[in-house]
């Protein structure tokens, strides 16, 4: 091969490699935006907080009894904005999550949150905010963390109006984790609206051996080998 024809492949395939590492972030989604953005197929967003994290796989479905008059909200009216603070990171959704006096609204999220390498997720929190305007609505928030491996499902999160705005759990160490988040809003006599439900997640470095403990295990296991050759051309004189 002449020098020429091995330049032109040498840049080739860096334009390739180029192009490879544009085409694996094609999918990301820069927040604040709206969940219709981040239900596409391969689509994906990355909140900077104490880590970094990546939620993907993201699903949305919504219902409301009765059928008609006042529907669940679009997916186009669910905000979704980047949450960090001390050693959560997560989603904030808000936006039209409301229902009329009178309805029942049911809406379902789904997500993967995976920790970035090195790093295992071991910490799950959920914090809620709303109104019933002084009258009888309610809404209910419930989360399950499932693991995308095996899909068991290995701990469950409540927050609620009245009552309980909020809540924490912890957990061995998890590359990635299903998530699935379940609001009901009951309007009563005067409706209801949750403007802020809070998704956040904390992860912690796994033990890797340091490279001079490395190091120091590969001369000594050379230096066993070197010391049973040596023993057997020993024994064989």
């Amino acid at each position: 091969m002449t020098r020429r024809s091995l330049c032109f492949c040498l840049a080739a395939g860096l334009v390739a490699l180029s192009l490879g590492g544009l085409e694996a972030r094609a999918g990301q989604i820069n927040l604040p935006t709206t969940l219709d953005t981040l239900l596409p197929s391969g689509t994906f967003t990355e909140v900077v907080g104490a880590e970094t994290l990546t939620f993907s796989n993201f699903t949305y479905t919504s219902s409301s009894a009765p059928p008609a008059g006042s529907p669940g909200p679009p997916a186009s009216g669910i905000t979704v904005s980047p949450f960090a603070f001390g050693n959560e990171t997560g989603l904030n959704f808000g936006g039209t999550i409301t229902a009329a006096a009178g309805f029942t609204v049911n809406l379902q999220i789904s997500f993967l949150v995976t920790a970035p390498v090195g790093e295992k997720l071991n910490d799950a929190v959920l914090l809620t905010a709303g109104s019933n305007s002084g009258g009888t609505g309610s809404y209910a928030v419930g989360e399950t963390l499932t693991d995308p491996n095996t899909f068991a499902s290995f701990a469950k999160l409540q927050a609620s109006l009245p009552g309980n705005p909020g809540d924490v759990v912890k957990f061995p160490g998890i590359d990635s984790i299903l998530v699935t988040t379940n609001i009901t809003l009951v309007g009563g006599n005067a409706g209801v609206s949750v403007p802020t439900v809070i998704l956040g997640f904390s992860s912690t470095s796994v033990a890797v051996p340091e490279p001079t403990s490395v190091a120091l295990l590969g001369i000594g296991l050379s230096g066993l080998l070197t010391f049973r050759r040596f023993f057997r051309r020993v024994s064989v004189a």
